[in-house]
């Protein structure tokens, strides 16, 4: 052991022996025992000493515990109070929101665009629960108090037997909006219920896309139950029964005028009801230039046929067809959209009288050049599009608008119609 080292463990051990009754013997002959007693003493004592007088090492010691109110737990569930809340009524659930962003931003150690999250969160939790409990479309009114008192005053001995209160019936909200209805019986003081007029059970979502059919009230109660259907349903017959969407009438060969009046007595929705032409030359009218003109038009094909039901969602469609004593063709063709009302209007009409001018001119002769001069210029067509091919040359015609127009050559060298 090194001198110093033993020095100081010779110094503790004086220090401790002097608090023992251990007395230092005289003669020089037990010093040695003496010293080894008090190193052994000093070794034995000198920990539980050091161990008294070393500080606390503050770095072991735990951390201190959150709050349960601060930790996200806690936070998770006020954010789902936003929407209980908002489900009964739509002012807790407004004051609960705002506690809830406060909390989102001020108690748990989120990120940034965590807290950003949850507080659009908050809003949406508002919103649906407050779809789920009706508040959005109208505010829930409390029923009042019926209270009888005496105009000059009340008192104990002028009180008598109480009248039966006067039942208060119900107004009839047939025909309305469902939320409008719903809204108007509970500022009456009604509790309101709700379903589906149809066989069908569906569920309604947004009440303002429904109508009232039936309502049944309960007076005693105060309390009414509405039947509804989509807006532009027709109502049943009855409660839970099927919707009795129209049919189809079978309009095929009728005039225009007389189709718009079998749809509209098969009760179709004449909005619904787009028009169209046969025809390659003729342009689609529009429902006001056909009814102007309705004995001409003549229905050459329908959609849907006849006996299909017309429910909201279908759309009916009637392909025209024109024309008047003196057009050449006075027949709907056997498909849509595959021939020309005036055969001179096809692209490849010339061409092809052309090919059996030939064909005639090799085999008859001069038969057909006779037949040709015969038939040249002079003849109507009755209503003709201007731009449009045209044949035989010098054929007259008018169109739409009454004027008047010839058949000559274009500035392509063919013949097309031309005002004259």
């Amino acid at each position: 052991m090194p001198p110093a080292v033993r020095r100081l463990a010779r110094e503790d051990a004086d220090h401790i022996l002097d608090t023992f009754p251990i007395v230092r013997p005289k003669d020089e002959a037990n010093y040695g025992t003496y010293r080894t007693m008090k190193l052994i003493l000093a070794d034995q004592l000198r920990p539980a000493q050091r161990d008294q007088e070393r500080p606390m090492n503050p770095y072991n010691t735990s951390p201190p515990s959150q709050p349960w109110w601060k930790t996200t737990p806690a936070v998770l569930g006020l954010l789902a109070l936003v929407a209980l809340l908002g489900a009964f009524s739509f002012g807790l659930g407004f004051v609960a929101m705002i506690a809830a962003m406060v909390a989102v931003w001020v108690l748990p150690k989120w990120r940034w665009l965590a807290k950003l999250g949850a507080t659009f969160g908050a809003f949406v939790l508002l919103a649906v629960g407050a779809g789920l409990g009706g508040q959005l479309d109208e505010s829930a009114t409390k029923q009042p108090e019926a209270k009888a008192r005496d105009d000059g005053g009340v008192s104990a001995e002028a009180t008598s037997s109480p009248t039966p209160a006067k039942v208060r019936k119900a107004a009839d909200y047939t025909g309305k909006p469902l939320n409008e209805a719903e809204k108007l019986a509970r500022s009456a003081g009604f509790t309101t219920g709700r379903h589906d007029a149809a066989e069908d059970d569906r569920s309604i979502i947004m009440r303002s896309l429904w109508t009232v059919c039936f309502q049944e009230a309960d007076t005693a109660a105060k309390s009414i139950d509405f039947a509804a259907v989509k807006s532009g349903e027709p109502c049943p017959e009855k409660d839970g029964g099927p919707l009795p969407w129209p049919k189809m009438p079978d309009v095929v060969g009728a005039t225009y005028n007389t189709a718009i009046k079998d749809l509209k007595q098969a009760g179709i929705d004449l909005d619904s009801v787009t028009l169209d032409d046969v025809y390659l030359d003729i342009d689609s009218p529009t429902a006001e230039e056909a009814a102007e003109d309705g004995a001409e038009w003549r229905v050459c094909f329908q959609s849907p046929g006849e006996g299909t039901k017309v429910t909201a969602t279908t759309t009916v469609g009637l392909h025209l067809g024109r024309w008047t004593d003196a057009d050449l063709v006075q027949d709907c063709p056997k498909a849509k959209d595959t021939t020309y009302k005036i055969p001179a209007n096809d692209p490849d009409y010339e061409s092809d009288n052309s090919t059996s001018e030939e064909e005639d001119g090799s085999t008859g002769g001069g038969s057909s050049s006779s037949s040709g001069g015969s038939t040249g210029g002079g003849s109507s067509v009755g209503t003709v599009h201007p731009g449009s091919f045209c044949s035989p040359q010098g054929a007259t015609g008018v169109t739409k608008a009454g004027t008047p127009m010839v058949c000559g050559p274009g500035s392509d060298g063919r013949n097309r119609w031309r005002s004259s």
